[in-house]
């Protein structure tokens, strides 16, 4: 830990800015990325099949990893491998990033959006209930900012309906539900993110995770434009047969080697920054009790939140809104965001899916107080007590 906060603490002199996010890139890091650029092969390579290697022996349970350029890339190999296509239904939560349903529409499938529980955000498995149809072949979990979903119950779900399960773990690493990490669960598939942002970051990235050997080899062909071999099989000898088959029309959706060499330092201490955060999570709860908002959810017992995101509602019964307290941190160079602004508020996804009001009756509400207040590994108690004591001006 004190490792962690030599790297991620903020400068010497303070000008008092802070970001709503800020990744932790230390001398490992560049270091690493400086081998790869020295070592002549920089797309997907070795550095590639080691980060899969030990991204999968990190989660365990058995499981194969097939690193991609994106978790939006992942979600879209995931679906295509469980078959999703025109005439096809897959249920997800409106209260998402627009990647996860996005990648349904690409294959020709039709989105059901439900509605999301109150206390945990999580998707309404009960409303989901009501609005499965024949059509239906798989449902999207959603772990909303790193909050894990009860995967029992959504396993329960899904073989009670004979549907597929993927999951959206864009914000989950790492997290644990029930004593068990999210990624070695019996899904179908299961998608981490490595943006900037995210938990741990490859600048660009993401990995599926799967127990099934089929779906990884699938989306191992599709990620590199359905070729039966990959550069880095085809080059890395001298001699090497240059031969190769196209057997689909894939896409390009490989990581190079450059952005796993980032991504294996970084999951070599996913724990300490995990640490990190939840101590910064820790300060917020102690600093903003009384207010009139909601915090979010912290994971049940036997499980683990990978604090990803701190999103608060403000109540409609306070002195300020959202936006009267986005308005006053920034103007103390306090970084905010939103997350996120439910789909079918969104105009593609209205008009698609037209609605009637108390559809989604959750997600509305949450959005019209929702604000991400900063999280970040290394953030200082007095970052904290600084953003806490805006908060409490505005809104006690």
């Amino acid at each position: 830990m004190q490792q962690l906060r030599a790297i991620a603490a903020p400068p010497a002199v303070d000008y008092g800015k802070i970001p709503c996010f800020r990744p932790v890139i230390g001398r490992a890091e560049i270091e690493a990325v400086v081998e790869v650029l020295r070592s002549a092969w920089i797309t997907t390579g070795p550095k590639v099949r080691e980060f899969e290697a030990k991204f999968a022996d990190f989660l365990g349970g058995g499981v194969e990893a097939v690193a991609v350029n994106s978790a939006t890339a992942g979600l879209h190999l995931a679906a295509e491998a469980c078959g999703i296509g025109p005439g096809d239904e897959v249920i997800v939560p409106t209260l998402t990033f627009t990647a996860t349903g996005s990648v349904i529409r690409y294959l020709g499938a039709e989105v059901v959006l439900v509605d999301v529980e109150a206390d945990t955000l999580a998707i309404d498995l009960d409303q989901a209930e009501r609005r499965i149809t024949p059509r239906c072949k798989a449902i999207m979990a959603v772990h909303f900012g790193g909050y894990p979903c009860d995967m029992t119950r959504v396993l329960s779900f899904a073989r009670r309906h004979g549907l597929k399960v993927i999951e959206d773990a864009a914000h989950a690493l790492p997290t644990f539900r029930d004593g068990r990490i999210i990624g070695s669960w019996e899904s179908d598939a299961c998608v981490f993110s490595f943006y900037a942002t995210k938990p741990i970051t490859t600048g660009e990235g993401g990995m599926i995770v799967t127990r099934d050997p089929q779906i990884a080899e699938r989306a191992r062909t599709m990620r590199s434009h359905g070729l039966s071999r990959d550069a880095f099989d085809r080059f890395r000898k001298v001699g090497a047969s240059w031969a190769y088959d196209v057997v689909a029309p894939g896409y390009k959706y490989n990581m190079t080697d450059v952005a796993a060499a980032l991504g294996i330092v970084q999951l070599r201490r996913v724990y300490a920054l995990q640490a990190s955060r939840e101590r910064v999570a820790e300060h917020y709860f102690a600093r903003l009790a009384g207010l009139p908002i909601d915090c979010p959810a912290p994971a049940p017992s036997g499980s683990r939140h990978a604090w990803h995101l701190f999103p608060i509602r403000v109540h409609e019964t306070a002195r300020a809104t959202r936006d009267h307290l986005i308005a006053a941190l920034t103007a103390h160079e306090i970084g905010t965001s939103v997350h996120y602004r439910p789909l079918h508020q969104m105009t593609y996804w209205r008009e698609r899916y037209p609605w009637k009001p108390g559809d989604f009756a959750v997600a509305d509400r949450y959005f019209a107080g929702a604000l991400t207040l900063p999280l970040f590994p290394g953030m200082s108690d007095a970052q904290v007590d600084r953003v806490a004591q805006i908060v409490r001006r505005v809104l006690a």
